[in-house]
């Protein structure tokens, strides 16, 4: 009889609480915020990056004497800075232009079978690939209606970018140096909520970030099957996530 009394209190404080948050009409904060054609603000926040690779010849293949594996990359947290400007359509559509920067760096790590009986020692099978990409997205976002002080939406869209890191012109692999595609272009699709706080409205979002062109810039060398570290990489697509804390 205990446990029934315990479990019938905690439905009815549920219940209560659902009716509270969802049912309660309350006072709402920044009531004409939505209202305002043109709003402004700025982010800040963390990123991941990762690389998806495309090969020429798969794990199982042999190809004078090599067995080719993946390559392995491994991530670290970057961060995002950025201002954001946003456009009102309606009541639930708005048009958001976020340029960034977007700091970044991955380690990729080779297999000795891509040397295929090359000299090579310890520091060749690993490159580091950093990135510092201006990024310019333009963005439809869709929102519920608002719910008391917060909001759901999801956001979509296209973006380019401009990394600065990315060597493109530089020295290849043969002094150490991975290359990368100055430009790139990508989609992006995520979702969040919107808080009206007293002063300001507070949005947390998470987003995933996907490249279009491949971003590899192969070695310099007389034949395309000469370079340990690009010869079997179709192509390298960025794919990464985003977690912005947006302030306007």
């Amino acid at each position: 009889m205990k446990r029934t009394g315990i479990i019938i209190l905690f439905l009815l404080i549920c219940n209560s609480a659902s009716a509270q948050l969802f049912t309660k009409e309350r006072v709402k904060n920044q009531e004409n915020f939505d209202k305002d054609r043109l709003t402004w603000g700025y982010f800040l926040g963390f990123n991941s990056y990762d690389f998806k690779f495309e090969y020429e010849y798969d794990y199982y293949t042999v190809d004078e004497n090599r067995a080719y594996h993946d390559i392995l990359v491994k991530t670290n947290i970057g961060f995002n800075v950025g201002l954001v400007g946003d456009l009102r359509i309606n009541d639930y559509f708005n048009l958001r232009f976020e340029p960034g920067l977007y700091i970044s760096r991955r380690e990729l790590k080779y297999d000795e079978s891509y040397f295929g009986g090359q000299p090579f020692n310890s520091s060749d099978l690993i490159r580091e690939v950093n990135s510092t990409y201006i990024h310019f997205p333009l963005l439809l976002k869709a929102s519920t209606k608002r719910i008391n002080n917060f909001k759901p939406f999801v956001v979509g869209g296209f973006s380019t970018a401009l990394n600065l890191s990315s060597n493109q012109d530089g020295d290849d692999n043969s002094a150490g140096k991975f290359r990368t595609q100055k430009s790139m272009l990508f989609y992006e699709v995520g979702f969040g909520i919107d808080f009206y706080l007293e002063w300001f409205k507070f949005s947390p979002s998470i987003r995933g970030v996907f490249a279009i062109n491949d971003e590899l810039v192969r070695d310099r060398v007389e034949h395309p099957d000469t370079s340990p570290w690009t010869d079997n990489i179709a192509s390298m697509k960025t794919r990464g996530v985003f977690v912005n804390f947006t302030f306007q």
